[in-house]
């Protein structure tokens, strides 16, 4: 299931015009960057590895609270509590649930992100005046990898998660909005799953 490779595993940003001389973030900005995103509110386009595409609403609270919810079904995908919950539609099982440090995501998650930390980040570029970056967890590189596509101020504008079967999925993000107020309720993955009648395993 496409969404369960997304939320286990993993945008190509729209390119933009910027001088050959422009250079990258260094990785003490973009930690700083990640760490005060308190709430988000996006727009996001999903591209999986068969090309085909979804689209939906990201929310996240950090630290460690994350929601897509998909436009063209009910599916979802939560974390919090420490862990990923994955609700099918289509199934009458309880979510499908895994611990969220398992997975490139917690990377960006937790409380304090420090992309300067020894072995986490393997690569370090910029192209087209956006700065790219590649982090794995130094201790567990079979967790998969995940990369992070930032614009110039910076701005979260991507991102691709690499699972360790090769396969990789990408999330664009528009029309984000920071700071908003989000109720914890929105994370809380048993009383979703009461919500929508789902057996809670």
């Amino acid at each position: 299931m496409s969404i369960l490779r997304f939320a286990i595993a993993p945008v190509f940003a729209l390119a933009i015009a910027f001088p050959a001389s422009a250079e990258k973030l260094s990785l003490s900005e973009l930690s700083s960057y990640l760490n005060g995103l308190g709430t988000v509110e996006a727009e996001f386009t999903q591209i999986n590895d068969d090309g085909s595409r979804s689209q939906g609403t990201l929310t996240i609270k950090r630290p460690g609270r994350m929601r897509l919810e998909y436009a063209d079904s009910e599916a979802l995908v939560v974390t919090g509590g420490g862990q990923v919950a994955i609700f099918d539609p289509g199934s009458n099982e309880p979510p499908q649930r895994f611990p969220l440090s398992q997975t490139p995501l917690s990377l960006i998650l937790k409380r304090n992100v420090d992309l300067t930390a020894a072995r986490m980040v393997v690569s370090h570029t910029e192209k087209n005046g956006d700065t790219f970056v590649r982090a794995q967890d130094p201790d567990h590189p079979e967790y998969g990898s995940i990369d992070l596509i930032f614009g110039d101020r910076p701005i979260l504008k991507a991102w691709i998660v690499n699972d360790d079967a090769g396969g990789s999925t990408t999330v664009q993000l528009t029309k984000m909005r920071l700071g908003g107020k989000l109720s914890d309720a929105l994370f809380n993955i048993t009383r979703i799953a009461r919500d929508r009648g789902t057996p809670v395993d």
